[in-house]
Formats: C-alpha cells, structure tokens, sequence
C-alpha cells in the first residue's frame, strides 16, 4: 500500500467525502416535495443504500487488508440487523402520533443525522472507556450474552408510546399542538391576549423520542461492534454505513417486519455468539477465533432466520 494511503487524514478523508454525498442526495434528491416515497421506489433506495455499504468493504480491504474487510462486513451486517428495531420503534412512533407519511420524510432525515451523531459520541465515548479501562471490553461481551440470551427467550409485547416516561414529560411541559402545522417542527401562534406564543408540533415530539430511542438501542450496538473489532476506522464506518439509508429501509419494511418472525432470534444468536467468543478467547479456551469464521457465522444466521420466516406455517397464514 502507498504512503498515500497510509495517511490518516486520507482515509478518513474519503469516508468523510461518501457520507456527505449520500446525506446531499438524501436531503436534496428525496425532499423535493411533501409527498409520499412510494414502496417501489423506497425498495431500490435500500438496495442503492446497501450496495454503497457493501461496497466500501473493497475500500476497506485495501486500506486494512482481508481481516479488517471481513471485520467490517460483520460489523456491517451486525449493525444493520440491529437497526431492525428501529424500525419498528419509529413505526410504533409515527402511528401513535399519528403523522402521515408525506410528513414522515422529513422527521427521518434530520432523526436520522442526528442519530449519525449521537451514535458517533456513543463510539467515541465507548472508544475511550476501552482504552482506559481494558477490561470493559469482556463486561461489553457479557453484556451481548445477557442480552442475547434475553431477547432468545422473551415474549413480544406491543410497546406503548403514550406510556413513555420522556413522552408524558414532554407533553407535560411543553406546549404541544393537537394538530400538525405541515412539516414545521415550531409554530408561533397568538393566544386570547394577542401574545405570540411559541408552540411545539407532533413532529418536533417525534424527532425527540426517535434521537431517545436510538440512545437505548446504541446501548446493544455499541458494545456489538467492539466485540468485533477494535479498529476506530472499521468501528466507525460499519456503524454510520449501516446507519444511512435507514430511512429508505423505514418506509420498505415498515409493513413487513411482522413476517419476519424468526429473525430476532437469529440477531439474538449473533450476540450471543459475538459475546461469547471474547470471553471464551479471554478465558483461552481456544485461540481467537478468525474474522473469517464471524461473517459465515453472521451470514448463515442471518440467512436462516430470513428463511425460516418466509418458510413458517404463521407466514403462509398471513
């Protein structure tokens, strides 16, 4: 590999340069007007979206080799599983403030940049407690075992967003509109005495509990990816490719997740796994297992959830 590539600024340079681009064309392509992305449309987005992801895998072997390449597929793929149940979250969001979907757009893109950030302090913050304390990375571990064993056993529940600590506080103090005033996130309208009273719209609420969410399901993904991998340049951009485009995959799957019945197990078995061969490497019950062997482990659970759901007696019933 050249000098040239071997410089820092340079790598990151480039990733920096993609993810500008694809925020641009989301922000200036998608949003010429209020209407709604039709299904037809929001499926090829994806496909552009994971393509893109897929692709900077061939960047990353270049500038990392092979193992950094297969790293970041894993972590790729880990990720973007994840980001599964922020879908659903953000469907739960949307339908009990009941925004339309041409509004729905627009609450995405700035919910999804500013999950691009959190998500990025999140990392940084996870980066710095791994190299201060090294041992926090076998709690990371054990944690994804806890929760995968977790989320392997528990029952579905329909979430209740009127129930949300930050939601009542929210409506509770703060000016609220019980009508949306388009896509305007503030409003300034005239109470009984003539005064101009700053409101909040629906919208501005669900960008808020969107920005939570994502706090809560970092808490999973965080830990997930530095089981992986402790490479800050495969860290970071497994997590933001996996990240963008989400709003594309919200308005292809929104409606299909439900069919997907066995594919939280299959997540939850990766986080088991992921976990598990930190704290069996740690405990030098066998040597490290090989990058290699965690992408055809992701892969194949993966796989297999997706058909064991499109394969399943509740599917052919639906």
């Amino acid at each position: 590999m050249s000098h040239f590539l071997e410089d820092t600024v340079v790598i990151w340079g480039v990733f920096g340069a993609i993810v500008l681009v694809l925020l641009a064309f989301d922000l200036g392509v998608q949003k010429k007007s209020n209407h709604e992305i039709s299904v037809k449309k929001s499926i090829w987005l994806s496909i552009f979206y994971i393509v893109v992801g897929l692709s900077f895998s061939l960047w990353v072997y270049y500038v990392k080799g092979i193992h950094g390449a297969q790293d970041y597929l894993t972590g790729y793929l880990v990720e973007k599983s994840l980001s599964l149940d922020n879908i659903f979250v953000i469907s739960l969001i949307f339908g009990a403030l009941n925004i339309p979907t041409r509004y729905q757009h627009r609450v995405l893109f700035w919910g999804i940049l500013g999950v691009l950030i959190l998500r990025g302090l999140m990392i940084g913050f996870g980066e710095l407690l791994i190299h201060q304390f090294e041992w926090i990375t076998y709690v990371f571990a054990a944690f994804l075992v806890i929760t995968g064993i977790k989320m392997l056993f528990m029952t579905e529940t329909v979430h209740n967003v009127q129930d949300n600590v930050l939601f009542r506080f929210l409506s509770s103090h703060m000016r609220v509109t019980p009508k949306l005033h388009q896509e305007k996130f503030i409003v300034y309208i005239k109470d009984e005495s003539g005064k101009t009273v700053r409101w909040v719209t629906p919208l501005l609420i669900a960008l808020i509990l969107i920005e939570s969410a994502d706090i809560v399901f970092a808490i999973d993904s965080v830990p997930a990816i530095f089981s992986i991998t402790r490479d800050s340049y495969v860290v970071y951009t497994s997590n933001i490719f996996a990240i963008l485009g989400l709003r594309s995959l919200y308005f292809s799957l929104s409606h299909l997740l439900t069919r997907f019945i066995y594919l939280k197990h299959s997540l939850s078995l990766i986080l088991i796994f992921i976990g598990a061969k930190v704290l069996i490497a740690w405990l030098y019950l066998v040597a490290k297992i090989p990058s290699s062997v965690s992408l055809l482990v992701t892969v194949l659970l993966l796989g297999g959830g997706v058909i064991c759901s499109l394969t399943s007696k509740h599917q052919k019933q639906m």
